[in-house]
């Protein structure tokens, strides 16, 4: 009886639906692949798979809590060393500015960092003293035609000593500074500059959701060599892959990197 019952009812409305009977038993098509998927007691899945789920899950939630924080501690541990190892060879960087023109050590500069908010990024002087009011000679001379940065080469602005420090990547080490107070860390997104931030779409703002840091994927993938549109892909690839594991791996690509001096102009 409760079999002819679930036969005739089948094709009646269920739930909001009309659903009709299909096969020679004339069950409903979602009845029969609920059922085909129950297990001996009526559930679908046994107690241990439902373990081994919620300890994954609440693994991600934990690694996802405690990723920050330890994040945060390389990121003032490392910073510190650093500073502190490469104090002496920056005061030589420093004197040999100084004596190049006798313009400042350092260059400063309003960067954006995480959800629009800018703050001041320093660098080791590279170019010559007034060399951004010299960039709109430049404009037209551009390798970087798609996109909204700005890179040449032979860039007439940048000085024998700045040659040398960009190449060597010893031009951003004043940036651990930021890394120390937190403005920025030492795997993220490249700051950039607000007139190119302005020009961003929808899609090339997704690097402003985390903070920005010295090294990230393309700086290990060939630097300025990479066209703009494919830097944005590898920051939004890093932002929605990000973890412990890759920062480490990122950290120690840098190494290679820096000493080979690809893409650093």
């Amino acid at each position: 009886m409760a079999h002819s019952v679930l036969k005739v009812r089948s094709s009646h409305r269920v739930s909001g639906f009309i659903a009709h009977p299909t096969g020679s038993q004339g069950q409903l098509p979602i009845l029969s692949s609920i059922s085909s998927g129950l297990g001996r007691n009526g559930c679908s899945w046994t107690f241990s798979q439902s373990l081994r789920y919620s300890r994954k899950k609440y693994l991600r939630l934990a690694s996802r809590a405690v990723y920050p924080l330890v994040k945060r501690a390389i990121d003032i541990v490392t910073s510190l060393v650093l500073i502190a190892f490469l104090s002496v060879p920056c005061l030589v960087i420093a004197l040999l500015i100084k004596a190049t023109d006798g313009g400042p050590v350092l260059f400063w500069q309003r960067r954006v960092g995480r959800w629009g908010r800018q703050f001041w990024f320093p660098k080791f002087r590279s170019m010559v003293p007034n060399a951004e009011r010299l960039l709109g000679d430049l404009l037209s001379k551009n390798q970087h035609q798609v996109g909204v940065t700005f890179k040449i080469k032979k860039d007439p602005r940048v000085t024998w000593i700045g040659r040398f420090i960009r190449k060597a990547s010893i031009d951003e080490v004043p940036q651990l500074w930021c890394v120390l107070i937190g403005e920025m860390t030492l795997v993220g997104p490249r700051p950039a500059v607000p007139r190119e931030v302005a020009k961003y779409t929808l899609v090339e703002r997704l690097r402003l959701d985390v903070a920005p840091g010295i090294t990230c994927i393309w700086q290990v993938s060939g630097r300025s060599n990479i066209p703009f549109p494919q830097q944005v892909e590898m920051d939004v690839d890093y932002i929605q892959r990000r973890s412990l594991w890759l920062d480490l791996k990122l950290l120690v690509l840098t190494v290679p990197a820096v000493l080979s001096g690809k893409g650093a102009y």
